[in-house]
């Protein structure tokens, strides 16, 4: 039960990350842009990337909320299912933010 407490207290900040990224806002707080010069961050649309790592974030949110029910409810296929998805959204993130400049501005 300690974990599930444990996920239930993570679960708070991710989701309140998640949302004020959704809103297109906290762009510093990303790792790797917020260390980019000024001229770097220009080329980037800052809301769209914010928006599309929100919307990251609530599906990791959603994975420790599983976590959090396979312990509560001891049913193992939860967390299975919550590994399978926070592993598949870290792949995919990382495939679809570092492919075919997809945050640059457009000239």
């Amino acid at each position: 039960m300690n974990g599930a407490i444990v996920n239930l207290i993570l679960l708070i900040p991710f989701l309140t990350f998640s949302i004020f990224l959704s809103k297109g806002k906290g762009a510093s707080l990303l790792a790797g842009y917020n260390t980019m010069s000024d001229s770097e961050k220009s080329k980037y649309d800052e809301v769209a990337l914010c928006k599309f790592m929100g919307k990251i974030m609530f599906g990791i949110s959603f994975s420790l909320l599983l976590f959090a029910m396979s312990e509560i409810l001891k049913k193992q296929f939860l967390f299975v299912i919550g590994v399978f998805l926070l592993s598949t959204l870290i792949i995919l993130a990382l495939v679809y933010s570092n492919t075919r400049n997809r945050f640059k501005k457009k000239v």
